[in-house]
Protein backbone atom coordinates (compact mmCIF):
# COMPACT_ATOMS: atom_id res chain seq x y z
CA UNK A 1 0.00 0.00 0.00
CA UNK A 2 1.49 2.92 -0.75
CA UNK A 3 0.05 5.48 2.28
CA UNK A 4 1.68 8.91 0.74
CA UNK A 5 0.74 8.50 -2.86
CA UNK A 6 -2.77 8.04 -1.49
CA UNK A 7 -2.52 11.04 0.86
CA UNK A 8 -1.26 13.31 -2.17
CA UNK A 9 -4.37 11.63 -3.75
CA UNK A 10 -6.74 13.04 -0.85
CA UNK A 11 -5.20 16.26 -0.27
CA UNK A 12 -6.63 17.00 -3.74
CA UNK A 13 -10.17 17.19 -2.86
CA UNK A 14 -9.20 20.12 -0.67
CA UNK A 15 -7.81 22.87 -3.37
CA UNK A 16 -9.12 26.01 -2.21
CA UNK A 17 -11.66 24.66 0.34
CA UNK A 18 -12.73 26.73 3.21
CA UNK A 19 -10.53 26.99 6.41
CA UNK A 20 -13.36 25.22 8.45
CA UNK A 21 -13.21 22.01 6.88
CA UNK A 22 -9.84 22.50 5.21
CA UNK A 23 -6.84 19.46 4.50
CA UNK A 24 -5.80 21.01 8.14
CA UNK A 25 -8.84 19.19 9.55
CA UNK A 26 -8.09 15.84 8.23
CA UNK A 27 -4.20 15.93 9.48
CA UNK A 28 -6.02 16.44 12.74
CA UNK A 29 -8.61 13.52 12.56
CA UNK A 30 -5.66 11.55 11.43
CA UNK A 31 -3.90 12.16 14.48
CA UNK A 32 -6.44 11.67 16.63
CA UNK A 33 -7.50 8.32 15.19
CA UNK A 34 -3.77 6.56 15.30
CA UNK A 35 -4.03 8.12 19.36
CA UNK A 36 -7.40 5.84 19.89
CA UNK A 37 -6.61 3.39 17.70
CA UNK A 38 -3.46 2.58 19.49
CA UNK A 39 -5.43 2.50 22.97
CA UNK A 40 -7.78 0.31 21.29
CA UNK A 41 -6.28 -2.18 19.87
CA UNK A 42 -7.63 -1.31 16.13
CA UNK A 43 -6.46 -2.34 12.91
CA UNK A 44 -4.30 1.02 12.14
CA UNK A 45 -4.13 0.19 7.92
CA UNK A 46 -8.07 1.15 8.09
CA UNK A 47 -7.61 3.85 10.30
CA UNK A 48 -5.17 5.47 8.29
CA UNK A 49 -6.74 5.24 5.03
CA UNK A 50 -10.06 5.94 6.13
CA UNK A 51 -9.13 9.02 8.08
CA UNK A 52 -7.19 10.64 5.14
CA UNK A 53 -10.19 10.27 2.73
CA UNK A 54 -13.51 10.58 5.31
CA UNK A 55 -14.09 13.99 3.95
CA UNK A 56 -12.52 14.00 0.67
CA UNK A 57 -17.08 14.52 -0.79
CA UNK A 58 -16.69 17.87 1.76
CA UNK A 59 -16.65 20.34 -1.70
CA UNK A 60 -20.05 18.42 -3.15
CA UNK A 61 -21.69 19.08 0.38
CA UNK A 62 -20.74 22.50 0.47
CA UNK A 63 -21.58 23.26 -3.11
CA UNK A 64 -25.10 21.81 -2.68
CA UNK A 65 -25.62 24.11 0.93
CA UNK A 66 -26.06 20.40 2.71
CA UNK A 67 -27.91 18.53 0.12
CA UNK A 68 -25.55 15.81 -0.45
CA UNK A 69 -24.38 13.97 2.57
CA UNK A 70 -20.05 14.40 2.03
CA UNK A 71 -20.12 10.83 3.92
CA UNK A 72 -21.76 8.86 1.48
CA UNK A 73 -20.19 11.23 -1.18
CA UNK A 74 -16.78 10.37 -0.09
CA UNK A 75 -17.41 6.38 0.77
CA UNK A 76 -17.96 6.32 -3.14
CA UNK A 77 -14.84 8.39 -4.13
CA UNK A 78 -12.59 6.51 -1.43
CA UNK A 79 -14.05 3.27 -3.20
CA UNK A 80 -12.92 4.51 -7.13
CA UNK A 81 -9.50 5.42 -5.19
CA UNK A 82 -8.53 2.25 -3.43
CA UNK A 83 -9.48 0.23 -5.84
CA UNK A 84 -7.15 1.43 -8.67
CA UNK A 85 -4.51 0.83 -6.06
CA UNK A 86 -5.85 -2.61 -6.34
CA UNK A 87 -6.41 -2.74 -1.92
CA UNK A 88 -7.80 -6.26 -0.99
CA UNK A 89 -11.46 -6.27 -1.30
CA UNK A 90 -12.40 -6.90 2.38
CA UNK A 91 -9.90 -3.97 3.49
CA UNK A 92 -11.94 -1.40 0.93
CA UNK A 93 -15.32 -2.42 2.46
CA UNK A 94 -14.08 -1.97 5.77
CA UNK A 95 -12.58 1.67 4.97
CA UNK A 96 -15.70 2.43 2.87
CA UNK A 97 -17.93 1.88 5.68
CA UNK A 98 -15.99 3.81 8.25
CA UNK A 99 -16.42 6.91 5.89
CA UNK A 100 -19.99 6.31 5.15
CA UNK A 101 -20.89 6.22 8.76
CA UNK A 102 -18.55 9.07 9.85
CA UNK A 103 -21.59 11.47 10.14
CA UNK A 104 -23.51 9.41 11.94
CA UNK A 105 -26.96 10.20 10.16
CA UNK A 106 -30.45 8.77 8.79
CA UNK A 107 -29.39 5.35 10.93
CA UNK A 108 -25.62 5.05 9.35
CA UNK A 109 -24.47 3.74 12.84
CA UNK A 110 -20.95 3.08 12.90
CA UNK A 111 -20.19 -0.57 13.47
CA UNK A 112 -16.60 -1.74 13.48
CA UNK A 113 -14.38 -0.79 15.76
CA UNK A 114 -12.08 1.56 13.64
CA UNK A 115 -15.55 3.47 12.31
CA UNK A 116 -16.32 4.24 15.62
CA UNK A 117 -12.83 5.69 16.19
CA UNK A 118 -13.00 7.56 13.10
CA UNK A 119 -16.24 9.10 14.09
CA UNK A 120 -15.05 9.89 17.75
CA UNK A 121 -11.79 11.89 16.39
CA UNK A 122 -14.08 13.79 13.87
CA UNK A 123 -16.42 14.93 16.17
CA UNK A 124 -13.50 15.51 18.71
CA UNK A 125 -12.36 18.19 16.34
CA UNK A 126 -15.61 19.99 16.80
CA UNK A 127 -14.88 20.92 20.62
CA UNK A 128 -12.19 22.62 22.59
CA UNK A 129 -10.11 25.50 21.42
CA UNK A 130 -9.70 23.85 18.17
CA UNK A 131 -13.99 23.60 17.74
CA UNK A 132 -14.07 27.04 18.91
CA UNK A 133 -11.75 28.49 16.40
CA UNK A 134 -13.17 26.30 13.54
CA UNK A 135 -17.33 27.26 14.38
CA UNK A 136 -16.39 30.71 14.23
CA UNK A 137 -14.35 30.20 11.03
CA UNK A 138 -17.54 28.34 9.46
CA UNK A 139 -19.68 31.18 10.61
CA UNK A 140 -17.77 33.82 8.99
CA UNK A 141 -17.49 31.70 5.59
CA UNK A 142 -21.22 31.69 5.14
CA UNK A 143 -21.33 35.06 6.24
CA UNK A 144 -23.14 34.99 9.62
CA UNK A 145 -23.52 37.03 12.98
CA UNK A 146 -20.65 36.81 15.72
CA UNK A 147 -23.69 36.45 17.69
CA UNK A 148 -27.48 36.55 17.47
CA UNK A 149 -28.84 38.23 21.22
CA UNK A 150 -32.37 37.07 19.74
CA UNK A 151 -31.37 33.42 19.20
CA UNK A 152 -34.85 31.34 18.69
CA UNK A 153 -34.00 27.32 17.99
CA UNK A 154 -37.30 27.26 15.88
CA UNK A 155 -36.76 30.37 13.77
CA UNK A 156 -33.03 29.82 13.09
CA UNK A 157 -31.56 28.33 9.68
CA UNK A 158 -28.98 26.36 8.42
CA UNK A 159 -26.50 28.06 5.98
CA UNK A 160 -27.52 32.08 6.53
CA UNK A 161 -26.91 34.99 9.43
CA UNK A 162 -28.21 33.45 11.26
CA UNK A 163 -26.19 30.27 11.31
CA UNK A 164 -23.72 31.42 13.94
CA UNK A 165 -21.17 29.98 16.29
CA UNK A 166 -23.64 30.09 19.19
CA UNK A 167 -26.30 28.32 17.54
CA UNK A 168 -24.01 25.58 15.78
CA UNK A 169 -23.05 25.02 19.77
CA UNK A 170 -26.69 25.09 20.93
CA UNK A 171 -27.89 22.39 18.39
CA UNK A 172 -24.68 20.05 17.72
CA UNK A 173 -21.37 20.67 19.80
CA UNK A 174 -22.65 20.59 23.25
CA UNK A 175 -23.95 17.24 22.49
CA UNK A 176 -20.85 15.69 21.15
CA UNK A 177 -19.36 14.50 24.90
CA UNK A 178 -22.49 12.27 25.50
CA UNK A 179 -21.93 10.48 21.50
CA UNK A 180 -18.70 9.31 21.75
CA UNK A 181 -18.25 5.70 21.39
CA UNK A 182 -14.68 4.55 22.87
CA UNK A 183 -13.06 5.37 26.27
CA UNK A 184 -10.67 7.55 24.88
CA UNK A 185 -13.13 9.32 22.98
CA UNK A 186 -14.86 9.98 25.98
CA UNK A 187 -11.91 10.91 28.37
CA UNK A 188 -10.57 13.41 25.48
CA UNK A 189 -14.43 15.03 24.76
CA UNK A 190 -14.73 15.11 28.50
CA UNK A 191 -12.25 17.75 28.89
CA UNK A 192 -12.79 19.60 25.80
CA UNK A 193 -16.65 19.79 26.05
CA UNK A 194 -15.99 21.69 29.41
CA UNK A 195 -13.87 24.64 27.54
CA UNK A 196 -16.74 25.24 24.90
CA UNK A 197 -19.61 25.33 27.86
CA UNK A 198 -17.05 28.04 29.41
CA UNK A 199 -16.21 29.40 26.83
CA UNK A 200 -20.36 30.12 25.06
CA UNK A 201 -21.48 30.76 28.72
CA UNK A 202 -19.04 33.65 28.86
CA UNK A 203 -19.75 35.03 25.30
CA UNK A 204 -23.34 35.35 26.01
CA UNK A 205 -22.38 37.17 28.48
CA UNK A 206 -20.40 39.60 26.50
CA UNK A 207 -22.61 39.85 23.95
CA UNK A 208 -25.42 40.98 26.59
CA UNK A 209 -22.97 43.50 28.27
CA UNK A 210 -22.89 41.49 31.71
CA UNK A 211 -19.91 40.81 31.76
Amino acid sequence: MDLEQIRKEAKKFFVNTKGSHDWEHTERVYALCLRIGKKEKANLEVLKLSALLHDIGRKEETKSRGKVCHAEKGAVLAKSILEKYELDGELIEQIVQCISTHRFRGGKIPQLKEAKILFDADKLDSIGAIGVGRVFLFAGEIGAKLYNKDFNVENSQLYSKEDTAYREYMFKLRNIKRRMFTAEGKRIAKERHQFIVTFFARLKKEAKGIL
